[in-house]
């Protein structure tokens, strides 16, 4: 496994990440941060994925902005203050990277975000359509005002979520899958009992890391992966 820093073209403009690729090829993987930004706990999932057989890229959305754990308030005045249309733009720029990537294998790619990127890749998944595969959000989905169009949604989707959770309560996230059902989507949510928020953070920020319940959800993810894109 190798990972290293990269920049790519997001339409008119460049963007930067962090890549990790696996000895050989493999199916390509995005990844999207949690509202900290391209922290360390990122690249470290990107070089999980990596040591699966996935080539995964994890856009630095907040183009070198970063928050510490105890730095909540900036961690929401970045989330709140990152431009919609840019984000867009370099999410989408990062599935040309992949795509293109002479290690990547397929036409498609899978997607798994966390909190705000949660939320981020439901709505990459129905503004991309047929080249995302799977989408695996923890924690975080677009709900209420901040839903997409789902009509290009295409994407199997698996999420994993808790059932203590201010930010995405569970009741609206179960509102959305089966208003994703009832629109024929292939979509599961895992709303995963005695959790909190972030409760597949290593690094438990927020006090609720659960190893059981993360390893669980990394499982499915990693079927889901496998079988989406050619591998299972």
């Amino acid at each position: 496994m190798f990972g290293e820093m990269v920049d790519f073209e997001a339409g008119d403009a460049t963007a930067g990440g962090y890549l990790a690729t696996p000895e050989g090829s493999g199916p390509g993987i995005m990844v999207i941060q949690e509202w900290w930004g391209l922290a360390p706990q990122i690249k470290s999932v990107c070089d999980r994925l990596a040591e699966n057989g996935f080539v995964a890229l994890a856009p630095d959305l907040y183009h070198g902005e970063l928050a510490g754990h105890s730095e909540m308030d900036k961690a929401g005045e970045l989330m709140s203050t990152l431009p919609p249309d840019r984000a867009t733009r370099d999410m989408s720029g990062a599935i040309d990277y992949l795509l293109k990537n002479p290690n990547v294998d397929g036409v498609t790619v899978g997607v798994v975000g966390f909190c705000m990127g949660g939320m981020l890749s439901l709505l990459i998944a129905a503004s991309e359509g047929e080249r995302i595969a799977a989408v695996a959000p923890f924690y975080g989905a677009p709900l209420g005002d901040n839903e997409p169009d789902w009509t290009n949604l295409t994407a199997r989707i698996e999420g994993h979520f808790a059932s203590v959770d201010d930010f995405f309560p569970p009741d609206l996230v179960s509102e959305l899958e089966s208003k994703l059902k009832e629109l024929g989507k292939e979509v599961t949510f895992n709303i995963y009992p005695e959790t909190g928020h972030a409760f597949a953070n290593e690094e438990n920020p927020l006090g609720t890391y659960n190893s059981e319940i993360a390893e669980i959800a990394w499982g499915r993810v990693l079927e889901m992966f496998n079988k989406e894109l050619g591998r299972g």
